[in-house]
């Protein structure tokens, strides 16, 4: 068995410690659903789970995968962008999960981009509760997210670090350009400060 976990299953394994029964928490790139569906199971009866695309392709999947497990009724789905989730959200969230790049199976020319992701990172951090935390499995390479990647990189290393604690995870010796893991953790709740 191997110990070292690819990004999307790190982000799976730190997310299951922390989604409690009840939990408001947000899928910020809906893509296939499988996000979503996890979020829902973890959040469970009494939770709230919001996702976001632009895609009616994206939604339609990931509903029907709600559906299929029981779950449709915990989830509001929202086409928008997750620059946008502010607009839909009010109360404060526990998780915020992102996967930036483009629909797999989908078009390479609609995905993710930095300007729209820098915004839906910031409202993040502002709906996120103490302790709260917003996970990133960035995919890039072959024809597209290299800019975006390259940006973000540059991005998180100015992110508060009273407020925030950021993480960047990588492969180091893998080829074709393995996803990133970024982790941003809200140190203190607003009233704190």
């Amino acid at each position: 068995m191997q110990l070292i976990k690819n990004c999307l299953g790190q982000s799976h394994e730190i997310v299951e410690k922390i989604v409690k029964e009840g939990d408001t928490v947000v899928d910020a790139t809906a893509g296939n659903g499988n996000d979503t569906v996890f979020l829902a199971k973890l959040a469970g009866e009494t939770g709230k789970i919001y996702a976001f695309d632009i895609q009616e392709k994206a939604l339609s999947k990931t509903k029907q995968k709600l559906e299929n497990e029981g779950l449709a009724h915990r989830v509001e789905l929202i086409r928008d962008g997750h620059e946008n989730m502010g607009k839909h959200i009010s109360e404060s969230v526990s998780v915020v999960m992102f996967n930036l790049g483009y629909l797999p199976g989908g078009d390479h020319n609609i995905c993710t981009t930095f300007q729209t992701t820098r915004s839906a990172i910031e409202e993040a951090m502002r709906l996120l509760k103490k302790n709260g935390l917003i996970v990133m499995v960035v995919y890039y390479g072959g024809d597209s997210g290299f800019e975006e990647k390259n940006s973000l990189m540059d991005y998180i290393t100015t992110i508060d670090h009273k407020r925030y604690s950021v993480l960047k995870s990588e492969f180091v010796n893998q080829p074709n350009c393995p996803p990133l893991l970024v982790l941003i953790e809200k140190l203190h709740s607003d009233n704190e400060l």
